[in-house]
């Protein structure tokens, strides 16, 4: 710390950079979070060892664990992730559950806004959030001209998984990936085109993309689809017809409503018959598991936005209320335990 008497104190400086990570996030997502990415230029292979060079994360929340900001190289890159693994030591493996932030955004605020570390701490879980490249994901399966390969997201997440397999941190059998909007939109495509590395996935305010950039479940694999009912910015029916972006922004890419994509995902695990069941505050349809044993669940949270429920961070103006009515950090995660490949 500098010793100059102008110098900000450490209370007042901590204050400023949370201002400005909330002014950022307001800003940037009001725009951003309207748009879900085509498709994203990263990475692939050559990963390195995390933890050579790892560093503590600043914004790591006050749970018990180890937190740290982690780097593997790909592609001749570096990419970046924020990991919280558990205080208790040993056990051998862990589950793993893999946290796409929203577009516009970055791993620390979805690290606030979702509060998973507490719940992660409590099974015992390997938590990683890993970084966008332009802070938005690859969910599309088209290519743009300004993200020409659209599937190095998706390498770059198969080799962020194979790392910590590799090093003995995480269970090769449970899986998971969850996000919030584009974020949602990354996890359910890696549960689409990757049902033999993925044992559950859950979206929060993220759809299956459409169109050309269309991603097509190709196997069983159980999903949690959680959505607000009045979602300003991705329309619980999908955006099918999306207008233009703004000149040098990446294309709008389509996406199928939030029941659209459940179907798929339960037609391809050859799942029962929905059941539709009122509750609290929401609505829940769920296609039981078949022969596959993967089911597919989809919560409607009434008068909600776009927006992570029970979360205790206020969202952007424009983005539409929070929902009270389930903490869907708690949903999520007894969800995706409850599965192993």
């Amino acid at each position: 710390m500098s010793s100059n008497p102008s110098s900000p104190s450490p209370r007042r400086a901590a204050a400023r950079r949370a201002a400005t990570r909330r002014a950022s996030y307001a800003a940037v997502l009001s725009f951003g979070l309207a748009l879900t990415a085509a498709g994203l230029t990263g990475c692939s292979t050559a990963p390195r060892t995390p933890g050579a060079g790892a560093t503590p994360s600043a914004s790591a929340p006050a749970v018990p664990g180890v937190d740290s900001r982690e780097r593997l190289s790909v592609d001749g890159g570096t990419r970046e992730y924020l990991m919280h693994r558990p205080a208790a030591e040993g056990g051998g493996p862990r589950p793993l559950l893999i946290a796409f932030h929203g577009r516009g955004a970055d791993a620390a605020q979805l690290r606030e806004q979702s509060g998973l570390d507490k719940g992660a701490e409590a099974r015992g879980m390997l938590l990683v959030y890993p970084e966008a490249l332009g802070k938005a994901w690859g969910a599309g399966s088209a290519p743009s001209p300004r993200r020409p390969d659209p599937d190095a997201d998706v390498r770059f997440t198969e080799a962020l998984v194979g790392e910590l397999v590799r090093t003995g941190r995480a269970d090769p059998h449970r899986i998971y990936v969850a996000g919030f909007s584009n974020g949602g939109s990354m996890a359910l495509r890696m549960a689409a085109q990757r049902p033999d590395l993925v044992a559950g996935a859950v979206s929060v305010s993220g759809e299956l993309p459409a169109g050309a950039a269309a991603v097509k479940p190709t196997g069983p694999v159980p999903v949690l689809t959680v959505y607000g009912a009045e979602d300003p910015v991705r329309p619980l029916a999908g955006l099918l017809s999306p207008g233009l972006a703004a000149p040098g922004e990446e294309p709008i890419t389509p996406t199928m409503s939030a029941r659209a994509g459940s179907e798929a995902f339960a037609a391809a695990a050859g799942a029962g018959a929905p059941v539709e069941e009122g509750r609290p505050g929401y609505d829940s349809t769920t296609w039981p598991a078949g022969p596959a044993g993967a089911k597919v669940q989809l919560l409607v949270m009434h008068g909600a936005g776009h927006t992570w429920p029970g979360s205790a961070m206020a969202p952007p103006a424009g983005f539409g209320p929070v929902s009270t009515a389930l903490d869907a950090s708690t949903a999520l995660l007894d969800f995706l335990t409850a599965q192993k490949r």
